[in-house]
């Protein structure tokens, strides 16, 4: 029996034509009649045979290269008619059809759609010109097809000159969305917009953004690489390279252009995904050639070629690495297995697909389910005729298992849903009309009952959009081996409306990680806390890494730029991926330096107190009295408490009453302590001056009170007019990078600058007077150390000025405090502890008798200075002209110098007055 088969074919083969396209009828692959006819295009072969580059005759040529899926695409439509026809949705209207095979090639499918828009019923196949088609009864009503873009889109332009529907299955082009361009075309597929849109996602979601595509050189093709490198730009995905191959493979530069694009993708090692839109024998030849070559790469695969079996079943398909893709939803399509299971050839001429399917079957007979396809596809490179045997029948109805493993569920679905949506417009349209009557409607008019059409496959109802076009989403493929056999499983599906992938699982979700191990990025990816600093103009996708500066920060990784904390409340240092609250400091009461200076202001308030407790126990000695009494040095010790008191207030967490406090306070008790020394510096340059005309000056000046209220009330005027007009508040420093400062913000600098000059100006008069008395007694010289005082004041606010104003920081108020702290302690210290040291340790002079013994001896020597000069004799005389004075001139300036003695004296001791007045005698002090 095999050897009669074998036998048989051959002779098939021998008697076969050169040329089977003799009249139109033998042009038609399938046809079956009925009231009325669906028209279908399918490029059932690969291409046409042609021995010449350029035909020189316009004929049609032979087609070689049967496609086994392409052929269940054809009985997907017939299977759906008769669906139809053995349903009750027409009720006695039988649908037929007319399917011709495209070859692939836009003419042939061109002279097919000559054929559709002919006159109908005529015995000539004429296709009439008219101005107006409206009454134009042509040989069939719709056309389902073409599968390729590239051939809808001529076809579909042919359609329009009648407005004849055509409802597309699988080509996704955008621009046939267009209803100027194309407005009698539907589809029950989605546009390639929303798969792109689609693969984009995918790759961002996946961290690729390195990559290639390869795509062909129709309309199809350059569509979708345009509408990819808009898609791709908006995921940060950039394109290393762009491949594109010949549409057709009647083109006999394919081969070198894939050997080419192999050698590129070599090249490019970086780039570890490629998206592929290209046509099924395209990826057949691109993949046999990089399995010789040891390609392995990710490919993504379009609606095309995702769930082709032609490619799975390639020798070693695993060898060129991982494949995801999308797919048409599927849908239930049981009953075309049934279909498939059932099948038979008929004796009829009229289903010649099926006729050359089994010839081409029957000369693979003992080969293998595996590699069947293959060798029907190598079979039919030959040139073949239809005749019908009964072995080829038997051994046909063997085999037709073997066709549901090439049925592609997305496109089979999308067929049955063309022809459903054809047979619900048609029941809509027929409702009023005899339909059994060929003439009983237009297309033009179908296609308006088509656009608004509600139609179901028997489980959920669709409807075209706007744009014609049906949006049912895709299924996304990965391909995994199975039992050594590569499988298509569904890993995901991808909503339209919403841009989401919906995962169904948690194995998916393992498989959608795994993807991201892939790694194709043009540059390493940045880790968070450092941006992106591209290196190359014309690719954003190739950078280097850099970190982010201080006071900015990134918790992603390939952030184009660093992101700026806010400056007033957080800082983020070097290289960080989140921002921290700045700490807000201020000089506290537990900083080490705080506690040391309270130390010393303490220290410095109980000196007070112990001088005080000395001074108040030797009240009635002559030191105490030669210091002013005890009712100033009170006054004076209550001023050095103060100002050490004061420094407390510069410490702790800022507040308006503090920031207030603090400045008025020391101004106003320094200002104070140096009114009172300035009346000592008064009193005692008063005492030792033995010049009479500043001693008259002097003794007009000298008013101690008057003095101290004045100078005192200067001071607090300035200080109310600063808390008035421009008080001290707390201030919030946010200019430093790590920490906001809380600091007392002086109000006005001018008035701050008044405060502290008017100060100066005092000390400075304070220091001048003591300074002219800085000769008296050594034992009761305060003069001396009031000189003392004041240059160490001095010294330590001219040191201050140019450190307050270069210290930045919670430290700033301890820099006044310091100051403060070394003016209080220089002057505390140069008044009172040598008369302490006195009190204590030289007691002995500390009496009255060695006061006035003191004093007199040094009020003598003074004016014996003044009676050995000429000039201070002159002066002392009011006589400036005595030069040589005589016997008599002698003793009248010792009688005067006498009365300056006394004068001095009685100035020394006026604290005194009680005991000198018991001590010196009556005379003297009459005279005084």
């Amino acid at each position: 029996m095999a050897f009669l088969i074998i036998l048989i074919t051959c002779f098939v083969i021998i008697l076969a034509t050169s040329q089977p396209c003799q009249t139109p009828d033998d042009f038609v692959a399938a046809t079956s009649p009925g009231h009325i006819i669906i028209g279908g295009l399918f490029a059932i072969h690969e291409k046409m045979l042609s021995s010449e580059d350029s035909p020189r005759r316009p004929q049609i040529q032979e087609c070689v290269g049967f496609e086994i899926s392409v052929f269940l695409q054809t009985l997907a439509m017939i299977h759906s008619i008769e669906m139809i026809n053995n349903s009750t949705l027409l009720s006695g209207v039988k649908l037929g059809y007319e399917i011709y095979d495209t070859c692939t090639e836009v003419t042939v499918a061109m002279a097919a759609t000559l054929r559709f828009l002919s006159k109908f019923n005529c015995s000539r196949d004429t296709v009439e010109f008219k101005c107006d088609y409206s009454s134009y009864m042509p040989r069939v009503k719709a056309v389902i097809g073409s599968g390729y873009s590239e051939i809808t889109m001529a076809v579909s332009r042919m359609l329009n000159l009648q407005l004849m529907p055509q409802v597309g299955f699988e080509s996704t082009a955008e621009i046939l969305s267009d209803k100027i361009h194309f407005p009698s075309f539907l589809r029950t597929v989605p546009s390639d917009f929303h798969q792109i849109k689609a693969m984009a996602h995918l790759i961002q979601k996946s961290g690729w953004n390195w990559i290639g595509i390869i795509t062909t050189d129709d309309d199809y093709g350059q569509l979708a690489l345009n509408t990819f490198i808009i898609q791709a730009e908006a995921n940060n995905v950039c394109i290393a390279f762009k491949e594109v191959l010949p549409a057709f493979l009647s083109d006999n530069t394919i081969e070198v252009r894939i050997n080419r694009t192999l050698k590129k993708i070599i090249l490019e090692a970086q780039v570890n995904v490629i998206v592929v839109f290209l046509r099924q024998f395209h990826v057949f030849d691109l993949f046999n050639k990089a399995i010789e070559m040891n390609i392995n790469k990710m490919w993504i695969a379009s609606d095309n070629w995702s769930t082709a079996t032609k490619i799975t079943t390639i020798p070693n398909v695993k060898k060129i690495g991982k494949v995801v893709g999308f797919a048409f939803r599927r849908g239930n399509i049981s009953s075309f297995h049934s279909f498939l299971q059932n099948l038979h050839l008929l004796p009829s001429d009229s289903h010649k697909l099926l006729h050359e399917y089994a010839m081409h079957l029957s000369a693979c007979a003992y080969v293998k389910d595996t590699d069947l396809s293959r060798c029907i596809f190598n079979h039919s490179q030959r040139t073949l005729a239809y005749k019908a045997n009964k072995a080829i029948e038997r051994n046909f109805v063997m085999r037709n298992d073997f066709l549901w493993d090439y049925a592609e569920p997305g496109l089979i679905h999308s067929i049955q849903l063309a022809v459903f949506a054809l047979g619900y417009a048609i029941r809509d349209l027929c409702q009023a009309r005899d339909c059994q009557n060929p003439n009983a409607f237009q297309p033009w008019e179908l296609l308006g009952v088509l656009k608004n059409v509600t139609f179901t496959d028997g489980w959920n109802s669709f409807h075209f959009d706007a744009h014609g076009d049906l949006n049912t989403g895709y299924d996304v493929v990965l391909w995994k081996e199975i039992n050594g056999h590569m499988t298509v499983t569904k890993m995901a599906e991808y909503d339209l409306q919403n841009d989401v992938f919906i995962i169904p699982d948690q194995e998916t979700k393992n498989e959608f990680r795994n993807l991201k191990q892939i790694q194709s990025k043009c540059s390493k990816e940045c880790s968070p806390g450092q941006m992106k600093k591209t290196t190359r103009s014309q690719h954003i996708c190739c950078y280097e890494c850099e970190n982010c500066p201080e006071n900015h920060y990134i918790n992603q990784t390939d952030m184009p730029h660093c992101l700026l904390c806010n400056n007033k409340t957080h800082w983020a240092p070097v290289r960080r991926t989140m921002c921290f609250e700045k700490e807000v400091e201020y000089l506290n009461w537990n900083d080490s330096l705080a506690i040391l200076l309270l130390i010393l202001s303490l220290l410095g308030i109980i000196f007070v107190l112990v001088v005080g407790i000395i001074f108040t126990r030797n009240l009635n000695t002559p030191v105490v009295k030669s210091s002013g009494g005890l009712r100033v040095c009170y006054v004076i010790l209550l001023c050095h408490f103060l100002n050490f008191a004061s420094t407390s207030f510069f410490i702790g967490e800022p507040q308006d009453f503090t920031c207030k406090t603090r400045q008025t306070m020391f101004g106003v008790s320094f200002t104070l302590c140096i009114s009172c020394i300035l009346t000592k510096s008064l009193k005692i340059l008063l005492a030792f001056s033995f010049d009479p005309k500043l001693q008259k000056f002097l003794k007009c000046l000298y008013r101690p009170i008057l003095i101290i209220f004045t100078c005192t009330g200067i001071q607090v005027v300035i200080c109310t007019l600063w808390l008035i007009f421009a008080a001290p508040t707390v201030e919030v420093n946010v200019s430093l990078p790590r920490v906001i400062i809380l600091e007392c913000e002086e109000g006005s600098i001018l008035a701050f600058g008044t405060m502290l000059g008017y100060i100066a100006i005092l000390a400075f008069i304070c220091f001048i007077f003591a300074f002219k008395g800085r000769k008296l007694p050594e034992n009761y010289n305060e003069a001396k150390f009031i000189t003392f005082g004041m240059l160490i004041y001095f010294i330590a606010w001219i040191t201050f000025i140019p450190i307050y104003a270069t210290t930045f920081g919670k430290y700033v108020p301890a820099v006044e405090i310091i100051v403060i702290l070394i003016s209080n302690y220089g002057i505390l210290c140069c008044t009172f502890i040598p008369k302490c040291y006195v009190i204590i340790c030289k007691q002995e002079i500390n009496t009255k008798s060695a006061f006035l013994k003191m004093i007199y001896s040094y009020s003598s020597h003074s004016v014996s200075s003044i009676a050995l000069s000429p000039a201070s004799l002159d002066s002392m005389s009011g006589n400036v002209t005595m030069t040589n004075p005589s016997s008599s001139g002698k003793s009248a300036t010792w009688q005067k110098s006498k009365d300056l003695q006394a004068q001095a004296f009685a100035h020394i001791c006026r604290e005194n007055a009680t005991s000198v007045s018991k001590t010196l005698p009556r005379k003297r002090m009459s005279s005084i």
